[in-house]
């Protein structure tokens, strides 16, 4: 794989994969808050009843929870930005803390394959020569399969354009 060049020319295809979450982040606040809610009821019933040891094994559950919700929507700012040009396939993955890897492949020899694989969603793949280059992990059976439907159209679109 190459590094990216600077002008690329004509963009004929750009996709941006995002992890799927099913919680926005109001209601991912709201689920948090009733949890609180719940917990500060137990907590006091329990402290009421004299059964104090429970307070510290309440709290240390809400405070696990609220990490684990914080590390589930760190990991929804990862994303993976596919753009096809003139001269270039550029894949740029964004981790969840922004660190950015460009790579590039040459969209003369790009080929899009699905590996299946019995069982579990199958593998999307770039092939180019001797390179070869994983995309859309995050994505399910389905969008694999319409994104590599999308890319096939645009590699031909690119090798054979229209005047």
């Amino acid at each position: 794989m190459d590094a990216p060049s600077g002008n690329n020319g004509t963009l004929y295809f750009e996709a941006e994969l995002h992890p799927h979450r099913s919680l926005s982040r109001k209601a991912l606040l709201l689920v948090l808050g009733g949890m609180m809610l719940g917990s500060l009821y137990v907590t006091t019933l329990m402290y009421f009843l004299g059964a104090w040891p429970v307070i510290g094994f309440n709290g240390a559950d809400i405070t696990l929870a609220a990490l684990l919700f914080w590390f589930n929507a760190r990991a929804a700012r990862a994303k993976e930005i596919i753009r096809l040009y003139d001269t270039v396939l550029e894949i740029t993955n964004i981790s969840p803390g922004g660190k950015k890897q460009v790579s590039t492949l040459s969209p003369d020899w790009a080929k899009v394959e699905l590996q299946e694989r019995p069982g579990a969603v199958p593998r999307l793949i770039f092939r180019a020569r001797d390179a070869v280059a994983e995309v859309g992990r995050q994505l399910g059976e389905v969008q694999k399969r319409d994104l590599a439907e999308a890319l096939n159209r645009a590699l031909v679109r690119r090798r054979e354009p229209r005047f």
